[in-house]
């Protein structure tokens, strides 16, 4: 029996899923978070096979949230169910930890299939996906500018596109004011980019916030 946790803050999506997943013999929900910091709850309790994720919630994003439950619990397959495109998220999570990546279009057989595969240790990727790992191996030139960042940087873009001041992201990340400043300045330079505003609008514009 794989034991899923389930984190979405729309209960009727959790609601669905929960109901398919009960209908395959070797699957079964224990447990259930709306939020972020619900879900690292749920991690801290442990008795979780496969962590199922939202990358958009309130209190903070799945980028953040991911890289909290994998330094506390490294080895628990996370896997990624997103509205957002799988070009924009899904390789920079991939090396971030996360087991798998789905878009919430895709079949919920796919979602069964992704559950099954990363409980056995392996990673889940779909052709898109696929295909987008391959290109970065033949270099930078085809990239986005916001796929140039690092793990830290990409983060940080998301925060300041989100409107976070570089003080709240610094309680947010446990780092240093000076730190932040110094990953913005970084991004700035990457992404050839003014002011937070600018951000912003390159964020919306590429569908990387809403």
């Amino acid at each position: 029996m794989i034991r899923v946790a389930i984190v979405d803050d729309h209960a009727i999506v959790r609601t669905g899923l929960r109901q398919f997943f009960s209908e395959q013999v070797d699957l079964r929900v224990c447990g259930e978070a709306s939020n972020g910091h619900e879900a690292l709850e749920l991690v801290r309790q442990g008795e979780i096979d496969v962590l199922l994720m939202d990358l958009s919630m309130p209190d903070q994003s799945g980028v953040d949230a991911l890289a909290a439950i994998k330094a506390r619990a490294p080895e628990l397959p996370v896997l990624i169910l997103s509205g957002f495109p799988e070009e924009h998220y899904a390789t920079a999570l991939l090396k971030q930890g996360a087991a798998g990546y789905l878009n919430k279009e895709c079949d919920p057989e796919e979602i069964v299939k992704a559950i099954r595969t990363v409980f056995r240790g392996r990673k889940y990727i779909t052709a898109g996906v696929a295909e987008r790992l391959a290109e970065t191996l033949g270099g930078d030139a085809d990239k986005l500018p916001h796929e140039l960042l690092s793990e830290r940087e990409l983060q940080v873009f998301l925060r300041l596109a989100r409107g976070e001041t570089v003080g709240h992201i610094a309680d947010g990340m446990s780092l240093s004011v000076k730190t932040v400043s110094t990953y913005r300045t970084r991004v700035m330079e990457k992404m050839a980019l003014a002011s937070n505003s600018d951000l912003t609008y390159y964020a919306l514009k590429n569908g990387l916030i809403q």
